[in-house]
């Protein structure tokens, strides 16, 4: 699998995973195709073989590009695949947008992951989270917990700069994907999300994702949408031709103000604010 050697305390936390996943015997990876999941189906993939396999939710607030991105990955890495369709919106407790929508999210999905751990007499549902989530606002964590479901880049204290590294090396496509958190992370608590503003956002963000953007937010406050981009990406809608580009299309799709955000790119800003319990 490896090109190259690892700097010795990559190596033996890499093993520390083979060991936790191969103790597991049979895994379901919870698979979004980013860079911590698809990290974690591949090494799933290497200690277990045809043990492990790989589910992906495919839902309103999960764009097309990235359901089509995680096949191609997991065609890739030679991990088996299937899909499942999750109703997040059903949920009153995620449709409300309250503080806490990410555990009825984590919820929902694991509830549909269990009959499938069931029907191949998979003991362990295993996700992507990290140790860099730890303290954060990650109330899915908690749904996790409860649930039972491992969380074994935590248990072996992979971090994410390490987990790109490992990337690089396995020559992972997402090696260096920027992150992504599911589109009903551009809502401001509160705000009821509707799947009809999720695809509104969806299309916002695929305009910018065709300009060549990668790491880029288009947060919905109503009729205005506030952009965030990294510093370097900032420089490139100062020109008078692409921001009106931009202007318009996104007015096409209902947005009566166009905004950029000086503070830039940030991940979870709409969390700014809000007490981590």
């Amino acid at each position: 699998m490896l090109k190259q050697k690892l700097e010795p305390t990559l190596q033996t936390k890499l093993d520390r995973l083979y060991t936790c996943l191969r103790a597991y015997e049979k895994v379901i990876v919870a698979f979004s195709g980013g860079v911590d999941s698809t990290f974690l189906a591949e090494a799933a993939q290497h200690a277990l073989g045809d043990n492990a396999l790989a589910v992906t939710a495919i839902s309103d607030s999960y764009p097309i590009r990235e359901m089509k991105a995680a096949q191609e990955i997991a065609k890739q890495i030679g991990i088996r695949l299937e899909t499942v369709n999750t109703q997040e919106l059903d949920l009153e407790g995620y449709a409300s947008n309250p503080t806490n929508r990410c555990f009825f999210c984590k919820t929902e999905l694991f509830d549909k992951l269990r009959p499938i751990a069931e029907k191949y007499d998979v003991g362990t549902i295993v996700y992507g989270a990290i140790p860099d989530d730890v303290g954060d606002h990650r109330p899915g964590m908690d749904a996790a917990k409860r649930m039972g479901i491992q969380a074994p880049l935590i248990d072996v204290d992979l971090m994410k700069a390490e987990i790109r590294e490992i990337s690089k090396v396995w020559e992972l496509p997402t090696w260096d994907k920027p992150a992504f958190a599911c589109l009903s992370s551009r809502f401001p608590y509160g705000m009821r999300i509707t799947r009809e503003l999720l695809r509104q956002v969806d299309a916002a963000e695929q305009f910018l994702y065709d300009l060549g953007i990668r790491q880029f937010r288009v947060r919905h406050h109503g009729d205005l949408a506030r952009i965030e981009l990294e510093a370097q990406e900032i420089s490139r809608l100062l020109s008078k031709t692409v921001r009106g580009d931009i202007s318009t299309h996104f007015k096409t799709l209902g947005y009566a103000h166009v905004t950029l955000d000086l503070l830039g790119y940030r991940s979870g800003s709409l969390n700014e604010g809000v007490t981590t319990t």
